[in-house]
């Protein structure tokens, strides 16, 4: 006989069930069922820069591994801000990631007085994709064949050689006072809107210095318009074996290379971020990915969450002075 009893029991037994559903949910989700929908990747520029070509080359790579999309999100503003923020500030499931560099996740703190978002506290650290060489350039008018020579000459001429960017706190303009502050050397900043015109002029011989990264000067050095110094790498590049590195020209532990690397919002599942991060190191090892980059004057740079986490935690620290000693502001 069914009681009254029995069905009040299967009432509440049915209900707690129903409780339990979404937790399930959410467990399958953040465990072997991740991921089971397209994963969106923010690039906080716009296309076909590095953080773009980087985020397109891990994205196509975890597409074919898991066979669920990642569709790469282009969300340009204020040095990569908007984008990060608008990360930091989505659901902390996997499906939303920023691919970050130096500039969102080490010199926005220091650079804008104030940023939405925290690079340390409101982002979980995924994987380091990569860092790119900067590379010392200067028009083959400058009398200096080494990087020894060039600093006697801007040493004689205080402030009188230009040194050109993509801009005021881009990459290239932290590189460049970092050397100034460790050559001791006084050199006239020419921000310009990206790094493209900087190093069309450059050429032409409006300005004389740029220290930027290798991507955006590599086949101009092979060609012979411009001449290479330096490299910022604590050891020197495939691309350019022939190039000396900073530390090695008598500089010792100098680096200022630009890096790369994936962040999604903080509080994403520890499980989750190691699939990502396993994934990623994974392409990172492929002879294809590692060819691909170094043709990019990328170098791969596989390792955990907690080391990339480590690295931004030091890069803040370390850029803060340089721009606070160069007097940058934002554009």
């Amino acid at each position: 006989m069914i009681t009254t009893k029995y069905i009040a029991a299967c009432v509440l037994l049915t209900g707690a069930t129903a409780l339990f559903l979404p937790i399930n949910a959410a467990a399958q989700q953040s465990t072997g069922a991740y991921p089971n929908k397209a994963i969106r990747l923010v690039v906080p520029f716009t296309p076909g820069g590095s953080t773009d070509i980087l985020a397109r080359a891990i994205g196509q790579k975890l597409t074919e591994a898991w066979g669920q999309p990642v569709v790469i999100d282009n969300v340009p503003g204020a040095g990569g801000s908007i984008g990060a923020d608008k990360v930091a500030k989505s659901p902390a499931d996997g499906y939303t990631l920023l691919m970050g560099h130096i500039g969102t996740l080490a010199v926005n703190p220091s650079l804008y007085p104030k940023l939405p978002y925290d690079p340390v506290k409101d982002f979980a650290p995924v994987a380091w994709v990569a860092r790119v060489p900067n590379v010392l350039v200067v028009h083959p008018s400058v009398k200096a064949n080494n990087l020894k020579e060039f600093v006697a000459l801007a040493k004689s001429r205080p402030g009188q050689l230009n040194y050109g960017s993509g801009g005021n706190g881009s990459a290239a303009n932290l590189a460049t006072e970092y050397f100034k502050m460790q050559t001791a050397t006084s050199l006239l900043h020419i921000p310009y809107r990206g790094t493209a015109p900087a190093v069309t002029d450059l050429i032409g011989g409006q300005i004389q210095v740029l220290f930027t990264g290798a991507p955006a000067v590599i086949g101009q050095i092979r060609s012979g318009q411009l001449r290479a110094l330096a490299v910022s790498s604590p050891t020197r590049m495939d691309a350019m074996p022939e190039l000396p590195t900073v530390a090695e020209s008598g500089y010792k532990n100098f680096e200022a290379d630009q890096w790369y690397g994936v962040v999604a919002p903080a509080g994403t599942p520890k499980d989750i971020v190691a699939k990502l991060n396993s994934q990623i190191n994974q392409s990172l090892s492929s002879n294809e990915l590692k060819t691909r980059l170094n043709n990019e004057g990328a170098i791969a740079t596989p390792t955990t969450p907690e080391a990339f986490g480590s690295l931004i935690v030091r890069e803040i620290a370390r850029w803060k002075p340089v721009i606070q000693s160069g007097r940058v502001t934002a554009n």
